[in-house]
């Protein structure tokens, strides 16, 4: 996390670190000299121990505007099958991957870096008589931020 709050901080971006009230206490896995370190980058929030963080996630996301990321490693799974109906849950998996920043590759102390996030949606598009088919080489099953980086493209002669 120390990491995380770190690299971003020096991209110059505002950051709210949500947690509990347990990482105040100093423990073998959130060492004070880091959680003051971080308190001095980001603003934090802290929530009861036994409650669920992901709606504080969401909620302060949300409220922040549409600019606004989000990094966690929970895939949100949960909270895509509560929604009622499968355009709902459609619209949330789109939203999210527009805002869910993932770590992709990371070297304690010495690099980080993250999944880009993409400004177009992964979805088949056309433009008159040309299609636009994302697809994947196989079947594979993807994480809710892994987008199809291959494009199949036809035009109607």
């Amino acid at each position: 996390l120390l990491d995380v709050v770190l690299y971003l901080a020096n991209h110059n971006l505002r950051l709210l670190v949500l947690g509990r009230k347990h990482m105040l206490k100093g423990s073998r896995f959130w060492d004070r000299k880091n959680m003051a370190a971080m308190q001095k980058k980001a603003d934090f929030f802290f929530t009861e121990n036994v409650s669920e963080d992901d709606p504080f996630l969401l909620y302060a996301t949300l409220h922040s505007g549409s600019h606004c990321k989000f990094v966690t490693r929970d895939l949100l799974r949960d909270h895509k099958a509560c929604l009622p109906d499968s355009l709902t849950r459609r619209l949330f998996f789109k939203w999210q991957r527009g805002h869910q920043m993932v770590v992709s590759d990371y070297v304690p102390g010495r690099r980080i870096k993250f999944e880009p996030i993409l400004n177009y949606d992964t979805i088949v598009q056309t433009t008159g008589s040309t299609w636009h088919i994302p697809y994947d080489d196989c079947l594979l099953e993807r994480s809710s931020y892994e987008v199809p980086t291959k494009w199949l493209c036809l035009q109607l002669k």
